[in-house]
């Protein structure tokens, strides 16, 4: 029996160094490499045999969204599995409607990761996790974001530089600069993009 040849994107080296763990743990499967962003698994996809790609979707140079789609596109016979922090509904709208075979939340990956595998290279999706959407308001709340965290993001998605969210919402910049590191901390984001597209996704602008 081939074994299924599995390729991981994620910039982080401890959550890539736990995947490999888990998957070769399984005979039937095979790590064939690691890459740190979308644009390195164009290339790597483009010289070896790849089955799967497991895709973080924040990472640099590429995105895991924007590399899926190119994936879809040049390599359709290649399933993709999305890994993410969060998944609000607009969100996982938009990665089925690209074709993406299957979605796990960052902190369930592990032993559900080989079934995801096993499940999509059979033909099937793996959404397992994600069928009970919660509303904007109650998946905003397990992040644990503070009123003024919310609203320091509110202001970040409008465009306001610290100096400007501090003088709208009478703090200090210092105090802004904190929030916005504790925001990110907290949302595993790594820039202000992202903290736009979060707003976004969760219809906070």
């Amino acid at each position: 029996m081939n074994t299924i040849k599995v390729l991981i994107a994620d910039d982080h080296s401890i959550v890539m160094e736990g995947l490999q763990v888990v998957l070769s743990a399984e005979e039937e499967l095979e790590v064939v490499g690691t890459v740190l962003n979308g644009e390195e698994v164009m290339i790597f996809v483009a010289r070896h045999e790849v089955d799967v790609v497991v895709l973080d979707i924040n990472m640099p140079v590429m995105d895991g969204i924007t590399c899926a789609r190119k994936l879809k596109k040049e390599y359709p016979g290649i399933k993709i599995i999305i890994l993410t922090m969060y998944a609000q509904r607009s969100f996982v709208d938009e990665i089925v409607k690209i074709g993406i075979d299957g979605c796990l939340l960052k902190n369930n990956t592990g032993k559900e990761l080989t079934t995801a595998i096993f499940r999509v290279m059979n033909g099937s999706q793996y959404y397992d996790r994600l069928k009970n959407f919660n509303s904007s308001e109650e998946e905003i709340k397990q992040y644990k974001l503070s009123a003024r965290e919310l609203d320091v993001i509110k202001l970040v998605a409008e465009g306001l530089t610290s100096q400007e969210i501090a003088d709208q919402l009478f703090i200090s910049e210092l105090t802004v600069q904190t929030h916005r590191r504790n925001v990110m901390r907290k949302l595993d984001l790594k820039n202000s993009v992202q903290v736009v597209q979060f707003a976004k996704d969760n219809e906070l602008i």
